[in-house]
């Protein structure tokens, strides 16, 4: 495997998507059998285990704290869409998620933080199967898992790698590999998955369809991409070293004086900057850690920012929090 793995790499995640075989698929207008859906994953996953996984009820939480579990990739923005009957049970180190009552019952997501999506799809299939010890999934022996969206139909497998790809997006290689990809069944998605921007230069490399593949042959296709993307930016960085190294040096350091420095800053100009500070960092340009910045990532999105002030009870507006969080990391 390329050395550039660590470098482009920022996450990886697999998910599954799950109906009991009792129920109507659909639970938004149903909050009987949303609220029956809750009790079962509870039961399957507090069996003995009740300091392990913690149930976010989104109807209970505040709009920032409910953000705030979206800027983790711990949930989706389409459970917010349900958020009168949606809840999340997250486990406590945060590398597993199953959200509850979003377009399907059960959405199993098994997160890390490298390459790894053979482990991450075994974690799933772990926390799947105490799951279904409680009541089983609706399944068809011909077409397999059946969901809400036919798209999801058969494995119900989506598996993704978050990457950074400064260098192709500026060198506008984008779109080319968007239609390349697709010929494999894979797709670029921006950082919050389907109809997300790509901020920051961050793209989830996902597949399409989970009808007619197996599990593993979805995780070795999703891989596959991943590797020829991270050794397409990493020649088109070393280029950029030899041949335009000057003008690099300019923009990263540019971005890294702006955060240093800056006193307010909206998230899109942050996630700018960020793609910068990232790129420097993995090119041994700053004196800062990739840890540091991945973690800025999350912490510098808005719903940090705001629970940032409020923790420090600051009374800064969100703009001028999130430069005050910035500062306080870089200069640690």
């Amino acid at each position: 495997m390329t050395e550039n793995v660590g470098n482009v790499i920022v996450s990886g995640r697999v998910r599954l998507a799950r109906n009991y075989f009792d129920l109507p698929f659909s639970n938004a207008e149903r909050p009987e059998n949303a609220k029956l859906c809750v009790q079962r994953a509870c039961e399957a996953m507090h069996n003995g285990t009740d300091d392990v996984y913690t149930l976010h009820v989104l109807n209970d939480m505040a709009k920032t704290n409910r953000m705030a579990l979206v800027e983790q990739h711990l949930i989706s923005r389409d459970l917010l869409q349900n958020s009168s009957v949606g809840a999340a049970l997250i486990r406590k180190d945060q590398q597993i998620s199953i959200m509850i009552n979003e377009e399907d019952h059960l959405r199993i997501q098994s997160l890390i933080a490298d390459f790894d999506l053979p482990a991450a799809a075994n974690a799933a299939y772990e926390t799947e199967a105490l799951l279904g010890k409680v009541c089983g999934f609706s399944f068809d022996s011909q077409l397999g898992y059946l969901t809400a969206c036919p798209t999801n139909t058969g494995t119900g497998m989506r598996a993704s790698l978050m990457l950074h790809l400064p260098m192709l997006t500026r060198f506008k290689q984008m779109g080319n590999i968007n239609q390349s990809v697709a010929k494999l069944g894979v797709t670029m998605r921006g950082i919050y998955g389907e109809g997300s921007e790509a901020l920051g230069d961050l793209y989830q490399v996902s597949n399409q369809v989970t009808l007619g593949r197996t599990e593993d042959d979805i995780v070795e296709a999703v891989t596959a991409v991943g590797k020829q993307l991270i050794d397409m930016e990493g020649a088109l960085r070393e280029r950029c070293l030899t041949q335009q190294q000057n003008e690099l040096k300019d923009t990263i350091l540019r971005s890294y004086g702006i955060l240093k420095y800056a006193v307010t800053m909206d998230e899109k100009e942050f996630m700018q900057h960020w793609s910068n500070l990232r790129l420097g960092t993995a090119l041994e340009l700053l004196p800062t850690s990739l840890c540091t910045v991945d973690e800025l990532l999350t912490i510098a999105q808005n719903a940090h920012s705001k629970l940032y002030a409020a923790d420090h009870e600051s009374g800064a507006p969100v703009n001028v929090a999130r430069c005050d969080l910035i500062r306080e990391r870089l200069n640690a």
